[in-house]
């Protein structure tokens, strides 16, 4: 789910018809009941964060499980983290769609090489 909705939470209209996951994960500020309701309707599990309130704090349970989701969407966040990074920042300047395209391409390429090596090799 894209973090620019406005209104603090998300409706079903936001998530891809196409999108092959089973999940959707997203913190706390996008749970809602409604959009609790409608996932499961539409094929997804939700592993959005719980969230406490004032007057109902959230129990041991509930904390553990979201330590849970915020480490696996840690991992996904990185990784695009470190693409934007690397690239300089989420702008590209260039001369038509077909170069940026192919700039895009080439931090693709430069990233899986990385990648690759990182597996082969076990540096990490």
């Amino acid at each position: 789910m894209p973090g620019r909705v406005w209104g603090g939470g998300a409706s079903s209209a936001q998530i891809e018809k196409n999108n092959e996951g089973e999940q959707v994960w997203a913190d706390s500020a996008y749970r809602r009941e409604d959009t609790e309701w409608v996932l499961p309707k539409m094929g997804f599990k939700s592993e959005i964060h719980e969230r406490g309130y004032g007057n109902q704090p959230l129990t041991e349970e509930q904390k553990s499980n979201n330590k849970e989701k915020s480490r696996v969407r840690a991992r996904v966040a990185h990784v695009f983290g470190h693409w934007v990074n690397s690239m300089g920042g989420k702008l590209l300047r260039g001369m038509g769609q077909v170069r940026i395209a192919a700039k895009v391409g080439l931090f693709n390429l430069t990233y899986l090489r990385g990648y690759v090596y990182v597996q082969r090799t076990g540096v990490v």
